[in-house]
């Protein structure tokens, strides 16, 4: 029991609540436009995404080298016993993706745009995780994770409706994939120390905390602006208003985490729990807005 706990958690839930948001987006923006939402594409596409993602994730912990533990007070045979069961499900995950993939190109929904998209998620996700690139562990794994979720996944739940892109998909994808971005470097903060002890070089590591704290505000910065400015390019207002709701609660992040750079008290759980909150109420409004038009 403790083990299904334990790997439950590695699949990094949060993440897999978020992707399923910037998933609905891609299909509220094909809807939008027109498209015909077909069961098929529509959920198996969207299992294939979270079993890739909660792979990744897995894979992640199971290549984690030996002097960083994977749980903590973890002993030698809990560990080989964890990994075993992360390698076991990842690849069954990986399995049925790859099955699911298959039936969507047996049922004629992957075209060659739709195919490369894909192609390129898989090899992205495994990228992320597996050696010798491992871009978790070079400094890439937060921007790798951004642009999957924020970017690739909307834009695959679209194509796997819509014939070709649209530029309402550029428009929306881009300032999520800021937030996205924001969110990860948010959440490593917590880990600053340990990543240090163990010697990670996690994007925040590679950045340094002095550089990282500036560009994490401009990032949510840059995402809200350019939100504000996209009716100016003959979107309608209606379909971006929702998201500058959460402009407060950006701010609030912006300002803890100055604070905390100046020598606050960090109170961690609150302030992931902002950043979580900005990322995924920002896609859950934009997605709403277009899914009620």
């Amino acid at each position: 029991m403790n083990q299904i706990r334990h790997l439950v958690r590695l699949a990094r839930p949060i993440q897999l609540l978020l992707a399923l948001l910037t998933y609905g987006l891609g299909l509220g923006l094909a809807r939008y436009l027109g498209a015909t939402l077909l069961p098929e594409p529509q959920y198996l596409g969207g299992i294939i995404v979270l079993f890739l993602l909660a792979a990744s994730s897995l894979l992640t912990e199971y290549f984690r080298p030996f002097n960083e533990p994977i749980i903590p007070g973890e002993i030698p045979r809990e560990r080989e016993e964890l990994r075993s069961l992360l390698l076991v499900v990842s690849l069954t995950f990986l399995a049925v993706a790859g099955i699911l993939i298959f039936l969507l190109q047996r049922g004629g929904f992957l075209r060659v745009d739709t195919s490369l998209l894909l192609a390129g998620f898989v090899l992205l996700a495994l990228s992320n995780a597996v050696p010798p690139l491992r871009l978790v562990n070079r400094g890439l794994g937060e921007l790798s994770l951004a642009i999957l979720i924020a970017s690739l996944t909307p834009s695959l739940a679209f194509l796997l409706h819509a014939h070709d892109l649209h530029r309402l998909l550029t428009l929306f994808t881009f300032p999520i994939f800021l937030v996205a971005l924001s969110y990860f470097i948010a959440v490593n903060f917590s880990a600053y120390a340990d990543d240090l002890r163990y010697e990670r070089r996690s994007l925040l590591i590679s950045l340094g905390w002095q550089r990282a704290v500036p560009i994490h505000n401009s990032l949510l910065v840059i995402a809200f602006l350019f939100l504000a400015a996209i009716p100016f390019l003959g979107v309608p207002f209606g379909l971006i208003w929702p998201a500058l709701l959460t402009l407060p609660l950006a701010a609030y992040q912006i300002f803890t985490l100055r604070n905390i750079a100046e020598g606050a008290k960090p109170l961690w759980p609150a302030f992931i729990a902002t950043a979580t909150s900005v990322f995924g109420l920002t896609a859950y409004l934009i997605t709403l807005a277009f899914w009620l038009r």
